[in-house]
């Protein structure tokens, strides 16, 4: 069966375009895919000024209420959160020798997150070898990722190649998948940039677990133009499309048929259909995560279980490229 890995920082509380963009795919690939999922904490303190350690454990802990919330299945699927693996920062230190200085300059997500400080970490330099290991530990076929991603993905494959081709087949090289997001889910103030947690304002991003009364007033708000019909045009129309995008998402309709059933009938009861639409589709998840905020315990088990399943491949990884690399095994002399 393909293997699948894929990771997500505890950055903030998950929003629409994580639903909508990342996690429906996820769930979705467990009826055909052995997959790997992961809360990469350890990508999240790189910036080391940046991060409060009490927010850090409870984004922790949230981000992978969120995922079992939305449908990531432990039987089916593995979770667990980075940090309680070293070998995922052993495997980047061994990775790191075999990668140039220069390859992590180029990365654009180095440059342009070092873009005007003074201080950079080394941490957040060497981010792509980091991701690499969380990728290359588990033989991982194929990888989700956004296009902002597709050249971390390029250079866990080069690393991996060099790698092998120094010291023997450990690695299995993966490539990048980009599955169809079910939205590409866009700033409901700014249309024309994605949602973020870090740069969207309070009215442009929808979070999970908003209220309905909020995710109404968030919509009604929603920037669209100053003409009257509803169609989909990106260029033209972004707010409008935007709001589009997200109809067919949360209904599973297309969205041909939305903007006919909806053009001529103005833009206020479009956004008030919308924000209805979207409140019945984060329902059951909101349902589904208070249950599970009831019950830590149940969400620490799930956690361990998926630790120990993940060791069971990383470890074994781990121990291969130490010893294609020479190093000498404890107990041996």
């Amino acid at each position: 069966m393909t293997r699948v890995f894929s990771g997500m920082q505890p950055s903030g509380e998950p929003h629409l375009g994580n639903l909508l963009g990342a996690w429906v795919n996820w769930v979705g690939m467990q009826d055909r895919a052995d997959c790997i999922y992961c809360v990469v904490d350890l990508h999240a303190i790189t910036s080391p000024n940046e991060h409060d350690p009490a927010t850090l454990r409870q984004r922790t802990v949230d981000l992978a209420t969120g995922m079992l919330a939305v449908g990531v299945d432990p039987e089916r699927s593995v979770l667990f959160v980075q940090s309680h693996l070293h070998e995922h920062a052993e495997c980047a230190w061994l990775l790191n020798c075999v990668t140039s200085f220069g390859e992590l300059r180029k990365q654009p997500q180095f440059k342009e997150k070092s873009e005007g400080r003074e201080s950079v970490s080394a941490g957040l330099f060497d981010y792509p070898v980091l991701q690499a290991a969380d990728i290359l530990l588990y033989h991982a076929d194929e990888v989700p990722v956004g296009e902002d991603q597709r050249h971390h993905i390029e250079l866990a494959r080069d690393i991996g190649q060099r790698f092998n081709h120094r010291f023997g087949d450990v690695f299995a090289l993966p490539k990048a998948i980009h599955p169809t997001a079910a939205a590409r889910v866009m700033d409901l103030q700014d249309p024309t940039t994605k949602m973020s947690k870090s740069q969207s304002s309070e009215k442009g991003i929808v979070r999970v677990l908003d209220e309905a009364k909020k995710i109404e007033k968030k919509f009604k708000s929603a920037v669209t133009d100053s003409a009257a019909d509803i169609r989909y045009d990106r260029d033209e129309k972004p707010g409008v499309s935007n709001l589009l995008e997200i109809f067919a998402a949360v209904t599973g309709r297309e969205i041909d048929g939305l903007a006919a059933e909806y053009d001529g009938r103005g833009y206020g009861a479009f956004k008030g259909a919308v924000a209805e639409a979207v409140v019945e589709r984060l329902r059951p998840v909101q349902e589904r995560y208070a249950e599970l905020t009831d019950d830590r315990g149940e969400v620490a088990r799930v956690l361990e279980r998926g630790a120990e399943k993940a060791r069971a491949i990383a470890a074994p990884t781990l121990a291969s490229a130490q010893e294609a690399m020479g190093l000498l095994p404890r107990g041996e002399a």
